[in-house]
């Protein structure tokens, strides 16, 4: 483990850290997030260089877990970086036309199309910018040299599968979400967010590591 993956895992730990607030105020009582808000961001900062410290010593023994708890790592960053574009766009929305997550704008098929798919669109397609660059330049560790065409297409096409995985699975776990009792439309958009990142994560790890960055 490098210089540089200390730093970038406190810059990561640290955006995770100041990531999470929000996400937990919103899905925390009041009264427990007062009680943990002050060490959020030291558990972030301290926890993940160390975690990822544990992954490299691992990772003598069996590499792919090295390249699996930075993966981890960006993974849980670009999850939060999804949750907060994606509740950024639905509360400016509400407060700005009035206009719900669960706004219905049209059907394919059996599937009920609402607004939420196009916030969750947006803000899967910001998050995957942000998993690219901390993937490409850490993860698999692929220099500027290693920039190619073919690249650039398996890349390409890798995301838009997972793409369509992530909004594909979201809109659904959302609508199923919000035929439970007592989760407001807010909270079935986490559930739906949080069920097609993982499932989303899985493929784009297999992918890259598989196909786009196989020799490294």
């Amino acid at each position: 483990m490098t210089k540089k993956d200390y730093l970038l895992g406190v810059v990561a730990g640290l955006l995770i850290g100041l990531l999470a607030m929000p996400a937990l105020s919103a899905g925390l009582t009041v009264s427990l997030y007062n009680s943990i808000r002050i060490f959020i961001i030291p558990f972030f900062l301290l926890g993940t260089p160390l975690g990822l410290y544990v992954a490299a010593l691992l990772g003598k023994k069996i590499p792919a877990v090295w390249q699996i708890g930075k993966f981890g790592v960006i993974g849980i960053l670009n999850t939060l970086v999804d949750l907060g574009v994606l509740a950024a766009i639905a509360s400016f929305v509400n407060s700005r036309y009035g206009v719900e997550s669960d706004y219905i704008i049209g059907m394919i098929g059996t599937w009920t199309v609402t607004i939420y798919t196009m916030y969750k669109a947006i803000s899967f397609v910001v998050a995957n910018i942000n998993s690219y660059l901390w993937n490409k330049y850490w993860t698999f560790a692929v220099g500027v040299a290693q920039k190619t065409k073919a690249e650039y297409l398996q890349f390409f096409i890798i995301s838009i599968v997972g793409f369509v995985i992530n909004v594909a699975v979201s809109s659904v776990a959302f609508v199923f979400a919000l035929g439970l009792e007592g989760l407001t439309s807010g909270q079935a958009g986490s559930i739906g967010a949080l069920t097609g990142t993982v499932l989303g994560l899985l493929w784009n790890f297999v992918g890259y590591k598989f196909i786009v960055f196989k020799n490294k």
